[in-house]
């Protein structure tokens, strides 16, 4: 023990130490990005996105192009080229949950019949167990922190349990993919309760999966202890599920699994990477910063129907005062849409509904006066001629807090979402990509000579 904690202390010393120099080492200046127009961040000057490939899957539409100019217009989501928001209204007429429908939509590019779509979800309730020892071995021996760190565990160690792991034909890779889609929830639901009893003391509760329960059903069954919930809770989570579950070729996951799958690696190697992208704050973690926004908010606001209060405290955080002092507004905004996210308004009517099962009106209510306010003091404050809008991570998280889902799993839920998309990413780049991404970096290093290690001061 005493060795360990030794060896502990040179490591963290010698990093003391040396830190500065590597900082030092690695500074790039924004002048330097400038001279060699180089798109950071793969954005172009106007912040579009540089255009590095076609798809067919997913497409996000906030504006168009006129005379080089951006014109600001209703956002729009299309899956395989149907409208978001009529998948969405199709479904809800029919008072079903859709997220295998859109599932198989995204996998196989068009809507199911009614027997192909009860064929998919057949076959999706046969693999949603773990396979025999898998939870015990990769799940309960070796619980973590992070649930999403878990969950990219859970996708490699996939590969040891799969014959066939390696093998690139479509048929075996989208056999794997299903799996993966239909496994997501229970690796994520066991990996929290994990984590909730080794790491929080709480009862240890490990349900079996129900078959002929939905995606969302599912899921809310294996993370309650008492397996219950209501239709509009199913409901609601089922359409942020489908919200989520692809946004396009350009969005950072989706791209991390186009770029990785083109290396000719296997899916579960490709589908990982793109949990560890989605993990990033900057990608799947927006909706917790949008709650603890919010809960500040509550802290330092008197009168939640005060206008101005809610007003002068959104001034704040713009002017970096209050909050984590980033100037961000969470929940506002989006790199594509302008006027609107259509994902946002699809949310917000179901979550009115839920706001009043579970005696939430008021806050729902502060969430729609933050949703009006937050563009006008944006726009006094920053003089920007861009419009913005409340985008779908603003409800979201709202959302799962009604429902009862710890703040620790909001990620998860997206990732859970978002397999059937990066699913189909993969496939496309199988059959489509055929050449390895390797984009050009410039060295702007100065050249220097070897000094022999005796003369070094």
């Amino acid at each position: 023990m005493m060795a360990k904690v030794t060896e502990e202390h040179l490591i963290e010393n010698f990093v003391a130490r040396y830190s500065a120099k590597a900082l030092e080492m690695d500074k790039i200046t924004p002048a330097d990005y400038a001279r060699y127009n180089v798109k950071r961040g793969l954005r172009n000057a106007d912040g579009t996105g540089v255009l590095v490939g076609l798809t067919t899957i997913g497409n996000v539409h906030g504006y168009i192009m006129d005379e080089g100019e951006r014109v600001s217009v209703p956002g729009k989501l299309s899956y395989r080229g149907i409208d978001v928001e009529d998948l969405v209204r199709g479904f809800q007429a029919d008072k079903r949950t859709g997220y295998e429908e859109t599932a198989f939509l995204l996998l196989f590019g068009s809507l199911p019949t009614a027997a192909e779509l009860a064929e998919f979800r057949s076959a999706l309730d046969s693999v949603r167990d773990l396979p025999p020892g898998f939870t015990e071995n990769m799940i309960l021996k070796a619980p973590s922190r992070d649930i999403m760190n878990k969950l990219a565990r859970c996708v490699l160690a996939s590969y040891s349990y799969d014959a066939k792991a390696d093998d690139p034909d479509i048929p075996n890779n989208l056999r794997q993919g299903m799996e993966l889609i239909a496994r997501f929830p229970t690796m994520t639901a066991y990996a929290y309760q994990a984590k909730a009893h080794y790491h929080e003391g709480r009862s240890l509760f490990l349900h079996n999966v129900k078959p002929g329960l939905s995606t969302a059903g599912n899921f809310l069954h294996l993370i309650r202890a008492t397996s219950e919930f209501t239709l509009l809770e199913e409901e609601i989570l089922d359409l942020c599920l489908v919200l989520h579950a692809e946004h396009g070729g350009g969005n950072n996951s989706a791209f991390t699994v186009h770029v990785v799958t083109s290396s000719g690696t296997d899916v579960y190697s490709a589908i990982a990477a793109g949990v560890g992208s989605l993990k990033g704050p900057k990608h799947g973690g927006a909706n917790i910063k949008v709650t603890e926004m919010m809960d500040d908010l509550k802290q330092n606001v008197r009168d939640w129907e005060r206008e101005e209060q809610v007003k002068e405290y959104l001034r704040r955080v713009l002017r970096k005062e209050v909050y984590d002092r980033t100037g961000l507004i969470y929940g506002i905004g989006h790199a594509v849409y302008t006027l609107s996210d259509p994902r946002a308004a699809l949310l917000k009517a179901k979550a009115r509904d839920l706001a009043k099962e579970k005696g939430c009106e008021d806050e729902f209510h502060l969430y729609e006066l933050v949703e009006t306010l937050a563009p006008i003091v944006f726009a006094e404050l920053k003089d920007a001629k861009k419009p913005v809008s409340v985008n779908v991570d603003f409800y979201s998280g709202f959302v799962y807090r009604m429902l009862g889902i710890p703040q620790e799993l909001f990620t998860s839920l997206f990732a859970i979402a978002r397999v059937a998309g990066w699913t189909a990413h993969r496939l496309e780049e199988l059959t489509s990509g055929g050449r390895i991404m390797r984009p050009a970096f410039k060295s702007v290093a100065e050249k220097r000579n070897y000094v022999p290690l005796a003369e070094r001061g």
